[in-house]
């Protein structure tokens, strides 16, 4: 007899750029519990289609600290490299449907124009080419939606609404494009991930309208920040977490989430911990009432 679905999917989509840093384990564990504590699966991703950023051993470097962790994901992990035709499919179809067009403008004389896109190149109907950007043709659409972690989220429309690259002039992906595909590929229902990337949210909306499919939903969480102000990232050179003090770091990134464990259960194994924050993490009324009492980004010399 054939195993029925959850109706709760999940999924964490690191980029393998560097080594797992604290603020992108927050992001995994805020993934793993909501996706626990609704009797969901959660996925893994690796999202390595910038291959000129991304490297192998920073991949293998990540799934296994996540394993340390006792963070452990269902099905097989997914690499984006290994998805280029799929992608191809789908943005076939969206040139089938003329929802896009190609693109000459360089960086350089875009430089001159701050803000969105001005569609230079909307109306030119350039031809097909290898040297050419693909954009999006994007509507005006609702910069408004309903958060699970924030609750109603009005974006300024001018950080959102504009004819967005979804293939690059050196032949790679757009990460607009491909996160989209594969959230539909893998039936993907919710996405808890940092608060960074909310703007991308209606754009990801549209591509998922565009091929008839309903979007997951979204919860954007806190980022880490560190002791400058910066979100805690691997440009700012955010330190590895590592396996020698797992225990530690996986009891100050629950208490990042508002969840700090007591003594016994802090100095406990991770599977005791990720058991205790999976009993004690909100469920879906309650989530909006408790990142608004932690919605601040805290600098990680404050834990």
């Amino acid at each position: 007899m054939p195993q029925t679905p959850p109706n709760y999917i999940g999924r964490f989509a690191p980029s393998p750029t560097g080594p797992l840093h604290f603020g992108s384990l927050v992001a995994a564990l805020a993934s793993y519990l909501d996706a626990k504590a609704n009797q969901g699966a959660w996925l893994v991703r690796i999202e390595d289609i910038d291959a000129n950023r991304c490297k192998p051993e920073h991949a293998s470097s990540i799934l296994s600290m996540l394993e340390h962790y006792g963070l452990e994901w269902d099905g097989e992990v997914v690499y984006q490299t290994q998805r280029l035709p799929l992608y191809q499919q789908y943005l076939d179809a969206l040139i089938q449907q003329k929802e896009v067009y190609w693109c000459e403008c360089s960086r350089k004389k875009l430089r001159n124009y701050p803000g969105p896109y001005p569609g230079f190149c909307r109306d030119k109907n350039l031809p097909a080419s290898a040297s050419h950007a693909i954009r999006i043709k994007m509507p005006s659409c609702s910069t408004h939606f309903v958060d699970k972690c924030l609750g109603p989220v009005n974006l300024p429309p001018d950080e959102v609404v504009e004819d967005y690259i979804i293939k690059r002039r050196d032949g790679f992906f757009a990460y607009q494009l491909v996160v989209v595909i594969d959230d539909i590929e893998q039936s993907i229902s919710h996405v808890v991930r940092g608060q960074d990337l909310i703007s991308f949210t209606p754009r990801q909306c549209q591509l998922f309208e565009l091929f008839g499919k309903s979007a997951p939903q979204y919860g954007h969480i806190p980022l880490v920040l560190d002791e400058y102000g910066n979100k805690l990232s691997k440009q700012t050179f955010a330190p590895a977490v590592t396996d020698d003090d797992k225990r530690q770091q996986l009891a100050q990134a629950l208490t990042f989430l508002g969840l700090p464990p007591p003594k016994d259960i802090a100095s406990s194994g991770c599977e005791q911990q990720l058991s205790w924050g999976i009993g004690l993490w909100p469920k879906e009324h309650h989530l909006i009432e408790h990142f608004r009492k932690n919605a601040t980004a805290v600098r990680t010399n404050n834990l």
